[in-house]
């Protein structure tokens, strides 16, 4: 994994609650929402979202992504922001 930019609050934040709701459940019933904090840069090397911590493959997917896949990027992203 290249480097990784530093989690803002505003996803650990939203992560957070996104946990607390059991949405990355495997067996969730509701979709998790985005991870978009609006703040939609790229990192310096362009492999990262500076507020999302999205690559540009996940956030090209995420519209048109099933739940489960959108789970599989939230947890990408969870282990993101500890790596952060």
């Amino acid at each position: 994994m290249s480097h990784v930019p530093p989690a803002p609050e505003a996803l650990r934040s939203k992560l957070q609650t996104v946990l607390a709701q059991h949405l990355l459940a495997p067996d969730a019933q509701t979709a998790p929402p985005s991870p978009c904090v609006s703040v939609c840069r790229m990192d310096a090397a362009g492999q990262y979202c500076e507020g999302c911590l999205r690559t540009l493959d996940e956030l090209r997917i995420w519209g048109s992504a099933d739940a489960a896949t959108q789970r599989a990027i939230w947890l990408r992203i969870q282990a993101r922001c500890t790596a952060s």
